[in-house]
């Protein structure tokens, strides 16, 4: 005899049911689209660090910050990966 003074949760219950699954599913959904792009994220991770850092070295070649002799030094020790 659970609903026995009520008839049942009421509309009030049922709206809360309903935004505490959809809060549910939601999260469920957030939390594996974030461990996803982590993932993704962490294995091609020293790649992109590496283009990012002959990016920035081409540029400052680009603007003269460095001559012909320290640009191809430098692009040596990033392409050996030291």
């Amino acid at each position: 005899m659970m609903w026995s003074y009520g008839g049942g949760p009421g509309w009030f219950g049922w709206l809360m049911t309903t935004v505490a699954m959809l809060a549910f599913w939601g999260l469920l959904v957030f939390g594996g689209v974030a461990v996803f792009r982590n993932v993704r994220r962490d294995s091609g991770g020293t790649r992109s660090g590496g283009d990012e850092a002959m990016r920035l070295l081409e540029e400052r070649f680009a603007r003269g910050e460095i001559d012909a002799e320290e640009f191809t030094r430098r692009r040596e020790l990033l392409r050996s990966g030291r």
